[in-house]
């Protein structure tokens, strides 16, 4: 196979835990014998100030040309970003637009933490049991964050909206996303909602029912996004399988999931559309800590599985460069950030180390 790919380093940590999930893919590519055309392009807070835009014509010609592409966080120091006007921050001038132009509507966010691996969560044994394994279907593209925005003053007084529409046809379009994979899984999907206060969780509500008696096959359920937030805390393990969120419901949720993880350094995601997707880490860019070589880049190899699965079609590659990552960490290894008391200092890896490390199993399988 080969495929040509759009990688944007993005900003802080961006550039050096994509050399490592750009190091597994060579080895995928080698070992799989397929061919990867990669161009990088500038993209986040300093493309801002490099090339005037956090999302230059330049890259998106790239990323338009491209089969998929591997997006790094962006965003840089609080100082440097208040420099920044907030039409062209890296969130509002680049991510929102990179979603529109491909229509990304299907966010896939896996918590996935086997028993072997209890002591990187904050929670207790008796909490996670036999493991955390939820897969965090978010719709991308619609609700709050893309409705028409306005700030002014009318009869003396300011105000603020923000207006939160969806249309039937992208309810649908994720709603299928979440029923097939839930199906595929064998598992139970929650669909999480604001229905006793939202008429938008009401209208995804209708929509839902109709689509289960459809998917018959597949049990359904729902919950109120407030009770999903406490139980994701008191009981997680209840929602192994699908679960199914709407635009900022979901950006939320999935940050509080990453929690459970110990860390949003295991929280790699993919952005799908109906002709191509992106691939991302969840977490942010981290300024603080760049150039350290100590950032954790398994949420980035895990996106560039993620990118191997959802936007190639690869799975066999895709388990592979999984199980590399599961395998380091069942033997003992962690980054940093990850490293508890009981953690022998030399099984403390470097962002170099993890890469590796992946880069080794793989080589050997």
């Amino acid at each position: 196979m080969k495929k040509t790919l759009a990688v944007l380093e993005g900003d802080g940590i961006g550039p050096e835990i994509m050399r490592e999930g750009i190091k597994a893919l060579r080895t995928i590519e080698k070992k799989f014998d397929h061919e990867f055309v990669i161009e990088h392009a500038p993209f986040g807070a300093r493309a801002y100030f490099d090339e005037g835009s956090p999302f230059p014509d330049q890259t998106k010609a790239i990323c338009d040309r491209a089969d998929a592409i591997i997006k790094g966080p962006v965003g840089l120091s609080l100082e440097e970003m208040n420099k920044i006007p907030p039409e062209s921050s890296p969130e509002l001038g680049a991510i929102l637009p990179l979603r529109k132009r491909f229509n990304t509507y299907a966010n896939y966010r896996p918590i996935r933490l086997p028993k072997s691996l209890a002591s990187f969560s904050p929670l207790r044994d008796s909490v996670i049991k036999d493991g955390i394994d939820i897969l965090m279907i978010r719709e991308l593209v619609g609700g709050i964050y893309f409705g028409d925005k306005e700030e002014g003053a009318a009869t003396g007084m300011k105000y603020a909206r923000d207006d939160c529409i969806y249309t039937e046809e992208q309810v649908r379009a994720i709603g299928k996303i979440a029923f097939d994979e839930a199906r595929r899984l064998g598992a139970t999907l929650t669909h999480v909602h604001k229905a006793n206060v939202l008429a938008t969780s009401r209208f995804w509500n209708a929509i839902i029912e109709d689509m289960a008696k459809e998917c018959a096959d597949v049990e359904c359920v729902s919950i109120l996004v407030d009770n999903a937030a406490f139980q994701l805390v008191k009981n997680p393990t209840q929602f192994n399988g699908v679960m199914l969120l709407e635009n900022m419901q979901g950006d939320i949720l999935t940050d509080q999931a990453g929690g459970l993880l110990g860390s949003l350094g295991l929280m790699p995601s993919a952005c799908i559309g109906p002709e191509k997707g992106y691939v991302e880490p969840a977490h942010g860019s981290a300024p603080d800590i760049a150039g350290q070589n100590i950032a954790n880049p398994y949420s980035m190899i895990g996106s560039i599985a993620f990118l191997l699965d959802k936007c190639l079609g690869l799975k066999e590659e895709s388990d592979a460069l999984w199980n590399a990552m599961f395998d380091i960490l069942e033997r003992g290894y962690a980054t940093s950030e990850l490293a508890g008391e009981t953690t022998d200092p030399k099984n403390v890896l470097s962002t170099r180390d993890f890469g590796d490390m992946v880069v080794d199993i793989l080589s050997q399988s």
